[in-house]
């Protein structure tokens, strides 16, 4: 007579349910080399602005007057922006803060280019820095055109790669589903990105040219 052995099942552990991997998304090449150029770009122009304020205090030190190449008339003056308390809103000159997040920039958009995947929060969190870079350039730009009264270049390169990286990393999230937006919003960003960052700075030239007109290069 055989014997039937009664499997327990209870006593056995359940299978481990699988975990869904979070969603990582990489950009185009394309993406990741229009980071590295807005990025370098702006790392540029701080670094320049770096070396023209040390020199700038060098020359005070020595009782010498130093004046960047970038000072072509009262108007078009690095030095006087570079002096102001503007310069300096976070009790250390506004450069460095630039060398730190522009070069930020470059490294994603070098992983980018690397084929590298990130989260939905790493791109939020990357949209975030673009937002408070375009809104403090905004800042910068009013105290320039309007309290400052002068227009450094090289501040000037500074604001247009801020204000490209900033429109297209927004589309990107956006395209992506990792921010809200209807159905029409994403087909517009889909073809037309450009168009944002071209406005924006449109209006930034127009500005310019309404406060100092043919004067800019008198």
């Amino acid at each position: 007579m055989s014997k039937t052995t009664v499997k327990d099942v209870s006593a056995e552990p359940e299978p481990e349910r699988a975990v869904p991997a979070p969603r990582t998304v990489g950009g185009s090449r394309a993406f990741g080399l229009l980071l590295v150029i807005t990025g370098a770009a702006g790392l540029l122009a701080a670094w320049i602005i770096t070396i023209d304020k040390q020199k700038i205090l060098e020359g005070k030190l020595s009782g010498d007057v130093y004046t960047p190449s970038c000072s072509i008339n009262p108007i078009v003056s690095c030095g006087s922006v570079m002096e102001s308390a503007q310069a300096t809103v976070f009790g250390f000159p506004n450069p460095l803060l630039g060398l730190v997040t522009y070069g930020i920039v470059v490294c994603v958009g070098m992983s980018l280019l690397a084929r590298a995947a990130f989260p939905r929060w790493y791109w939020l969190t990357f949209n975030a820095g673009t937002l408070f870079g375009v809104c403090f350039v905004t800042w910068l730009m009013f105290q320039s055109l309007y309290r400052i009264n002068a227009l450094c270049l090289w501040c000037s390169l500074a604001w247009a790669a801020t204000i490209v990286m900033f429109w297209y990393v927004t589309s990107f999230n956006v395209r992506n589903g990792f921010l809200p937006a209807p159905r029409p919003v994403k087909n517009f960003l889909d073809e037309f990105t450009w168009v944002l960052p071209a406005t924006h700075c449109g209006v930034i030239v127009m500005l310019i040219l309404t406060r100092w007109g043919s004067s800019l290069w008198a």
